[in-house]
């Protein structure tokens, strides 16, 4: 068998495409952009049980995608992580924010949070948006 993300980090979210390392999903969060990066490696769950060039390749994933986001987004900060408390699984959070976002400063990483999706025909467009950032489209 194959590598295979996670059903909860695809839950709720759309592929936007397989880069070198990491498949890139889009989350369905109304109030932010919101990313992840999930290295293709099985029983993976630490950046640092990555091998050297893998941790370099991430970086440059992360980098790439912030760039992205930053372009096609205008966001003020974006918030980086790697937190594995709920699904193990290596990924990594890309996440713009914005001054008016409802949590703005606090972190969006907080127990009592819920999401607020958006309708299936504005996801769409916001994936296209990305693919087409990316020359995808």
């Amino acid at each position: 068998m194959g590598f295979e993300i996670q059903p909860a980090l695809l839950s709720n979210s759309a592929k936007i495409i397989d880069w070198s390392l990491s498949t890139l999903l889009l989350k369905n969060e109304g109030n932010y952009r919101w990313f992840l990066l999930v290295p293709r490696r099985d029983g993976i769950t630490e950046i640092t049980d990555l091998a050297a060039d893998d941790q370099l390749q991430l970086m440059r994933e992360i980098n790439s995608l912030s760039n992205v986001i930053q372009s096609v987004f205008d966001t003020d900060k974006l918030n980086v992580a790697s937190i594995g408390n709920q699904v193990p699984q290596l990924h990594v959070h890309v996440v713009g924010r914005f001054k008016h976002d409802p949590l703005w400063p606090e972190s969006i990483w907080q127990a009592n949070y819920k999401p607020e999706y958006l309708d299936d025909e504005i996801f769409a467009k916001q994936v296209e948006k990305i693919k087409k950032a990316i020359n995808l489209d």
